[in-house]
């Protein structure tokens, strides 16, 4: 649990950044090996890449900032000295779905044929990128005992010293399965949008199970339910739809 891996007079290499990059280029290798494979257009997916890594960087901070807003009202400031930290995960998937869209409208191709194209892409980069939140401290667990727990010494975000429930871990191991079974789906979908809306419907179930086992605050909260239990109600709901939706399709075919 160490985010500065390694540091040559003014550079240092964070394990949370270098994590993000790992995952963006596993992704973009996957997402452009099953273009190929599927025989779609592959010079749409790193177009779509830089289209959703832009609008999930936007969807993140927009979302974090409105989880603080009682912050940003008492010293508007705050915007300014958090542009390089505080993100919220689902902000980034919005921003960046949303992003996606806007592309294939902007393209004239269709939107769910390349939402499933890149979407386990997205959950594979995930799984690394919560690899970096462990090396950071950040999304850290709530206090805990046992040989399952983990201690940070060094961290920024983290309690340093407490024993912690390893969120980060579960959430990239998860990260990883839901890939694989994403990978599954997505070889044996009867129509455009199956894979997608199974993205939504599983990351948002598991997303909510583990906010209960969260312990940073910052997260905000809607009622009882911290921020993001209250948006995977939605997401959820948003993915039976699309689900029901769409699987009286047919698979485009080419």
């Amino acid at each position: 649990m160490k985010n500065e891996l390694l540091r040559i007079g003014p550079f240092t290499l964070y394990g949370y950044g270098l994590m993000i990059a790992i995952g963006v280029l596993a992704g973009w290798g996957t997402a452009e090996y099953r273009a190929r494979k599927l025989k779609a257009d592959a010079e749409h997916v790193f177009f779509l890449l830089l289209w959703c890594l832009l609008g999930g960087f936007l969807g993140a901070k927009i979302l974090f900032w409105i989880t603080e807003w009682k912050e940003i009202v008492s010293d508007p400031a705050f915007i300014l000295w958090t542009m390089s930290d505080g993100f919220v995960v689902y902000g980034g998937i919005l921003g960046g779905i949303f992003a996606g869209w806007l592309y294939c409208r902007v393209k004239k191709i269709c939107f769910l044929e390349y939402f499933d194209l890149m979407i386990p892409s997205v959950a594979l980069a995930q799984g690394f990128g919560r690899i970096g939140c462990f090396l950071a401290g950040c999304c850290y667990g709530k206090e805990a005992e046992g040989w399952l727990s983990v201690t940070f010494h060094n961290s920024d975000f983290a309690p340093n010293g407490v024993a912690l429930v390893p969120t980060q871990i579960y959430s990239s191991i998860l990260d990883f399965v839901h890939f694989a079974v994403l990978l599954y789906i997505a070889r044996h979908k009867k129509a455009d949008g199956q894979v997608a809306a199974c993205y939504m419907i599983f990351y948002s179930a598991g997303r909510f199970c583990l906010e209960f086992f969260r312990g940073d605050l910052i997260r905000g909260s809607v009622g009882s339910l911290s921020t993001s239990q209250f948006i995977s109600i939605f997401i959820f709901a948003a993915g039976i739809l699309l689900l029901t939706g769409v699987s009286g399709k047919k698979k485009t075919i080419k």
